[in-house]
């Protein structure tokens, strides 16, 4: 089974320029298809439970405390997931390893389509975010190997865009299918797109340069940020992934992205509910103002990219402090500004802006400029563990804030999401100043 996942062997050098530049270019472009496009599709075996929250507990299938605690199963696997999984992707063909993982994460949907009982849904839910787990470090380790440092957050903010696809499918295709054929074709219409995900990125996704005679895309774009080749390593790959928990700036940043992805999946996750039952819009319509932030969101991530690498010549903190604010301000007309349509749409797109370019930087992008590139599956799991250990952390605190709000006046329910709220907005103010704090920050080849 280990071998299965094992990269290839180093095939002998080429040496024809032309050659080199088209196989470069080819599978470059190949393989940018498969992890945006790919993972974005799969992130809807991620995202299907929020969806069907309110369909289940007007159904009486389960509660806001316990699809809290089925929610919170997939962020806590993912997160421990996400940890093992990244030091795992350093050694692994990401070709098998992404195919393989969203294969078992849609059959995972597909048992959840007929579960009932919360312990089964926790466990199903459970396995679900543990594969989910594994397409992250597939993603900045395919990047990493095939992208250069001064480029890198360009098609960082390419790939990031993949999570405001997931998302903007979620809320219009899922939703839309929901509403239609009920909520246990809320898991399986994703459960169908994963499968077909699965089977494309196999033939799109490929191993590293060096296993077709490539030289390191780092040589080939002559493209160090010491200015020259690195030394020879010395130290072994698990060494230096060790290494990287010495850098103070690493647990900085890990903490960072754990809140903004508070924020960032009380939104997925509750988001929904919060309009149809604090806005008065129904599970399309709220579905369809979610999918404007998603859109802005695909916006933010690339802009992210260019303006960093452009503008602040790839140094991320600039950019971090930019967006934050946008983000910040996003929320505040969502939560506390007029309920009219303009103002909510305002909302979205300054919501959708900012959050995705920071989830683009604090989630992922960061972290492989200051830690070395030989262990970016290392570096993007140890801040993974955290950002999803807040995800389940939120999915559970914000569960039984909305639970304690809930009243039943003459068999109409009542929500009071005011608790709920200062808790995602603390979290998105606390999350900037800390990514603010690394601004000098070194940054490693």
């Amino acid at each position: 089974m280990l071998k299965f996942f094992a990269p290839g062997v180093d095939a002998p050098p080429l040496s024809d320029p032309d050659r080199i530049d088209t196989l470069y270019r080819r599978h470059r472009l190949r393989i940018m298809l498969a992890i945006t496009l790919g993972y974005g599709m799969s992130y809807t075996c991620r995202l299907a439970l929020g969806m069907v929250k309110k369909p289940l507990i007007d159904a009486g299938v389960f509660t806001p405390t316990e699809l809290g605690l089925i929610g919170s199963a997939l962020f806590y696997a993912y997160a421990f997931g996400k940890l093992t999984n990244g030091f795992l992707a350093d050694h692994a063909n990401m070709k098998r390893f992404f195919a393989f993982s969203v294969l078992i994460s849609a059959i995972a949907n597909i048992g959840m389509g007929f579960s009932t009982t919360v312990a089964l849904s926790a466990v199903l839910w459970g396995i679900n975010g543990w594969f989910q787990s594994f397409g992250a470090p597939a993603g900045v380790v395919s990047m990493s190997q095939w992208f250069s440092n001064r480029e890198r957050g360009r098609y960082y903010g390419v790939w990031s865009t993949a999570h405001s696809i997931g998302e903007g499918l979620t809320f219009v295709a899922v939703g839309g299918i929901v509403g239609a054929l009920g909520w246990r074709y809320g898991f399986w219409g994703p459960a169908a797109i994963g499968i077909l995900v699965a089977i494309g990125s196999y033939f799109l996704i490929q191993d590293r340069p060096q296993t077709l005679g490539l030289p390191a895309v780092a040589d080939w774009r002559d493209d160090h940020w010491q200015g020259g080749k690195p030394k020879p390593e010395g130290a072994s790959v698990f060494k230096t992934q060790l290494q990287i928990l010495k850098i103070p700036a690493v647990w900085a940043l890990a903490l960072s992205s754990a809140l903004i992805y508070v924020t960032r999946y009380a939104v997925n996750s509750w988001g929904v509910l919060y309009l149809q039952e604090a806005r008065g819009y129904s599970l399309a319509a709220a579905g369809s103002l979610l999918m404007i932030s998603t859109l802005a969101g695909i916006v933010g991530a690339i802009s992210f990219g260019f303006i960093s690498d452009k503008l602040f010549k790839a140094r991320r903190p600039p950019a971090n402090l930019l967006f934050g604010l946008l983000e910040l301000a996003g929320l505040w007309l969502i939560f506390y500004g007029p309920n009219t349509g303009p103002v909510l749409v305002a909302g979205m797109i300054l919501f959708g802006l900012g959050m995705t370019a920071l989830v683009t930087s604090l989630g992922g992008l960061f972290a492989t400029d200051i830690c070395p590139k030989r262990v970016a599956g290392a570096a993007i799991g140890l801040i993974g563990v955290f950002s999803y250990l807040g995800a389940a952390i939120q999915e559970q605190v914000s569960g039984a804030l909305i639970d304690k709000g809930l009243r039943i006046v003459d068999g109409v329910r009542h929500y009071d999401f005011g608790p709920a709220v200062l808790f995602w907005m603390g979290a998105s103010a606390a999350s900037l100043a800390l990514a603010t704090g690394l601004w000098r920050t070194k940054l490693r080849d």
